[in-house]
């Protein structure tokens, strides 16, 4: 569509009363970041309330008409995504602005393929819309849904803002607050906001119970409290006005609760009772009967965590109810799914089929095709796979055939249990679910997702293509264009996402791959080249885009060598001399490994001084140039060694990777994070 176009949904689809708006960009450097927002505007064109302002401090409205589903990684960058269910917004609700924006200091000229697009229900694409003259803007009004008596119309309007997000509320009426630097996790976001119960990092279950033990106390101490006789009434004092919070655009600061108290346990041998036990699972079927009953009845019994992991099916948010093992008709024999997920809203029904895999295990193609056939005979929604492989754009994890000419669609989503769990994490640990009883809930079944014997610990191996491929470069047998390669790549690529989801998941904080890629390239011709370049130089590499880190964190996996480097490039400090920087530099990194490489960086040069921590710490000095140069920066290394077996086991090489990433984050990353003057 073109700039201030307007379009009926109606006209596009059907199903057009639930749609997810995707936010996409990319840019061939792998920097840049940006933030959507949603806000819901009366007749006069301002917002009813702060309420109606939804952005990353505030991401899901009550009634479930708005969610903002976070980003995901794409094969031209990343694309920050939105649920909306058109069919509850309230009826005094004229206009749906959907808007972006990017953080202090950043415009939006830097991004490459700024591009919005709508989806209906079903998944199917309905429109789209580009930003080609985006210049020093900080905000961005991409479009807006309005209604024109009984239907929802799109409109292209691509408006941009220098004055940032704050500037783009404050033009529709919203009261914005950001006049401190840090917003506490108690304080909400915007009035009037649900009440939440944060687990911690390192808050284990017997804390929440804990939570939940005292609160009934106390309410049974107070009921034990004899009433005192009533007293003459005094003169009613002048009520001082309510105080009402504003809505920040400053990023909430989590605040992580103690850890919990010692255990009563009397020693290591003694094991707290668990609600899912898993000691005893013995088959692939036993795991994933487990897991599926598991899991379904956790998302019906916690709704913010089914709500979550559904609403980027297209669910509608509703009252939830799951299913195990159910038996449904298919020709003259029976089929049992491992699942079956309803949604109710209005009278309305959602449906999916679950077709659950544990273990590493693949679908079966034939299996997952009679799903489909029964979900659209029977006029269900969706049929969801859920397994220990990640999803990734043109490599479909089954082979299947979708009868385009049936008026009722059905479509095929995939989830991981890499995701299930990373939005566990997110809700116990970072942002809070609505009681202490569902927090402890959650924090079993992601106990339960960890354990050796669940077979739910995402994906655990490379593939066939993975020991003949090293072979070839140890060797020199392997020939550009092997397409052995480009298995590698893909099983590369789908490592790489999980890392991302753990570790966003273990930090509550946005993890996301950078893609280095020009607009529109073709992800099977993006992972050949890259296969190239394995059979070339024999090496694997990734960047991670941390939310806070100081730098992009670099993987690079060295086949020939077999070695993992870890790496992150720090920018020089704008004022002070460079010794002064090489020596807070040495300083923060007290506590990392000795063997820690450090380069310094020099503009127009590729080779700077460099050393280990273990010589630099009594000689800062010998960071500094010889000769002439300019310090830019400082690059931070760390080497292991990888593992050698394609899977997960203690000397395979998927934990390899996760032990480098966690030990290099946690020793140096870390340090420059919380070090003073430097922005978390």
């Amino acid at each position: 569509m073109s700039k201030g176009a307007n379009v009926g949904l109606m006209a596009l689809s059907e199903d057009a009363t639930s749609v997810r708006v995707g936010l996409g960009w990319s840019s061939e450097t792998g920097g840049g970041d940006a933030d959507v927002s949603v806000l819901f505007l009366g007749e006069k064109g301002k917002v009813r309330s702060d309420a109606d302002f939804f952005f990353y401090n505030n991401p899901t409205a009550a009634d479930g008409s708005v969610q903002l589903l976070g980003k995901t990684p794409t094969d031209s960058g990343s694309e920050d995504r939105i649920s909306l269910d058109l069919s509850v917004v309230p009826p005094d609700v004229a206009q749906i602005i959907v808007a972006a924006s990017r953080d202090e200091g950043e415009r939006f000229g830097d991004l490459d393929g700024l591009r919005l697009t709508v989806c209906d229900g079903a998944g199917e694409a309905l429109l789209g819309f580009s930003i080609e003259d985006a210049g020093v803007e900080s905000a961005f009004v991409f479009a807006e849904f309005y209604r024109r008596g009984d239907e929802w119309k799109f409109r292209a309007v691509g408006q941009g803002y220098e004055s940032g997000l704050a500037g783009l509320a404050m033009d529709f009426g919203i009261d914005v607050d950001d006049s401190v630097d840090e917003v506490a996790d108690e304080d909400p976001a915007v009035i009037p906001a649900q009440q939440t119960v944060s687990s911690g990092e390192e808050r284990p279950a017997e804390a929440l119970k804990e939570t939940v033990e005292t609160a009934q106390s106390a309410e049974t101490a107070q009921a034990a409290v004899p009433v005192p006789a009533a007293e003459p009434a005094a003169e009613p004092a002048e009520e001082a006005p309510p105080q009402v919070r504003r809505p920040r655009t400053v990023r909430k600061k989590v605040t992580l609760p103690k850890v919990a108290k010692k255990s009563l346990a009397e020693n290591d041998t003694w094991r707290q009772a668990r609600l899912f036990p898993v000691p005893a699972l013995k088959s692939d079927r036993e795991r994933e009967t487990r897991a599926t009953s598991v899991l379904l009845s956790v998302m019906a019994q916690i709704p913010e965590f089914g709500r979550r992991l559904t609403a980027g099916f297209g669910a509608p948010a509703g009252r939830m109810e799951t299913f195990a093992e159910v038996s449904l008709p298919h020709g003259d024999a029976r089929k049992r799914p491992d699942g079956v997920i309803r949604v109710e809203r209005a009278g309305k029904l959602w449906t999916a089929l679950v077709e659950t895999k544990t273990n590493g295990n693949p679908f079966k193609d034939q299996q997952v095709q009679d799903y489909l056939d029964i979900a659209a005979r029977r006029g269900y929604e969706a049929v969801i796979t859920l397994g220990n492989d990640v999803a990734l754009e043109g490599s479909p994890l089954v082979d299947v055939k979708i009868d385009g000419r049936r008026k009722h669609k059905v479509v095929l989503w995939h989830l991981s249990w890499a995701e299930v769990a990373h939005q566990a994490q997110l809700l116990i640990r970072h942002e809070g679910v609505g009681n202490a009883a569902h927090a402890w809930l959650l924090q079993e079944l992601l106990h339960y997702l960890q354990h050796e014997n669940s077979g739910c610990h995402g994906f655990q191996n490379m593939g066939p293509a993975w020991v003949p491929v090293r072979r070839g470069i140890d060797d020199e047998t392997l020939s550009q264009g092997d397409t052995r390669a480009v298995e590698v790549v893909e099983s590369w690529e789908r490592l790489v996402r999980q890392v991302c989801l753990r570790l966003g998941g273990e930090l509550g904080q946005k993890v996301l791959p950078v893609q280095r890629v020009r607009r529109a390239t073709d992800s099977q011709a993006r992972r050949r080249e890259l296969a190239d370049v394995l059979c070339r130089d024999g090496r694997l590499g990734a960047e991670l885009r941390i939310e806070g880190a100081q730098g992009i964190l670099a993987i690079t996996a060295d086949l020939r060598t077999g070695k993992l480097r870890t790496s992150i490039e720090v920018p020089a400090p704008e004022q002070g001399y460079p010794l002064t920087w090489a020596k807070r530099l040495i300083r923060q990194l007290a506590d990392a490994p000795a063997d820690v490489h450090v380069q310094t960086l020099l503009a127009g040069q590729d080779d700077g001084p460099r050393g280990t921590l273990e010589r630099l710490r009594p000689e800062p000095a010998d960071l500094l140039p010889r000769g002439e140069g300019e310090i830019t920066g400082f690059r931070l290394s760390l080497f292991k060694g990888m593992g050698s077996t394609r899977g997960n086991a203690e000397s395979g090489f998927i934990r390899s990777v996760d032990d480098a990433v966690d030990r290099f984050y946690g020793t140096v990353v870390t340090p420059l994070e919380r070090a003073p003057g430097r922005a978390r």
